[in-house]
């Protein structure tokens, strides 16, 4: 039995067994092997997959009695579910407002931006509604950062912050961001 078998890449002989070709580096092992973690979240998934069939059950109806009279319960209605599109405008909006302290307007514009995330006006509406952000928290970090790495003053400050080309904070954001530099 041969102990040598050929490069897949450069076809040069090498040990059998051997997980990179020595010469060209080449990857050896077959998909199972370079992929273990990918391999693993898929054999989850069947796992999951499988437990699963057959495991569907019928909706039932419960019957009561009232003063001799019987009823049956209806269902709940199902509560309305939030598009992946909406959720993931959420989540972008959420990055954006804790990471790099911008107003509302701002990541709406983002968001929307053809430049930008490309989310439809209706997600990234959502997004702004919900995200939960501190706006004068915003406005005053980034009130901050200009005073200290651009030597604004605090009327320069204030122009950026509202300005329709800067930050587009809200004018009481921005007086707030004023009012409360060090």
């Amino acid at each position: 039995m041969s102990k040598l078998v050929n490069c897949k890449a450069c076809q040069k002989e090498i040990a059998k067994g051997v997980n990179k070709c020595p010469s060209c580096g080449k990857d050896q092992r077959n998909f199972l092997g370079q992929h273990k973690i990918l391999v693993g979240i898929v054999v989850i998934v069947a796992i999951v997959i499988a437990s699963n069939i057959g495991g569907e059950t019928k909706p039932t109806t419960t019957s009561t009695t009232v003063a001799s009279t019987t009823e049956t319960a209806k269902p709940t209605p199902a509560k309305p579910t939030v598009p992946t599109e909406y959720i993931s405008a959420l989540a972008t909006a959420e990055t954006y407002a804790t990471t790099m302290n911008m107003s509302k307007d701002a990541i709406y514009d983002q968001l929307t931006s053809s430049a930008g995330n490309k989310f439809s006006a209706k997600s990234a509406q959502y997004a702004v509604d919900n995200v939960k952000a501190d706006w004068n928290k915003n406005a005053l970090k980034s009130a901050e950062t200009y005073q200290k790495e651009m030597s604004m003053s605090p009327s320069a400050i204030y122009d950026q912050l509202v300005s329709s080309a800067g930050n587009k904070f809200t004018k009481a954001e921005a007086q707030y961001a004023k009012d409360n530099l060090k």
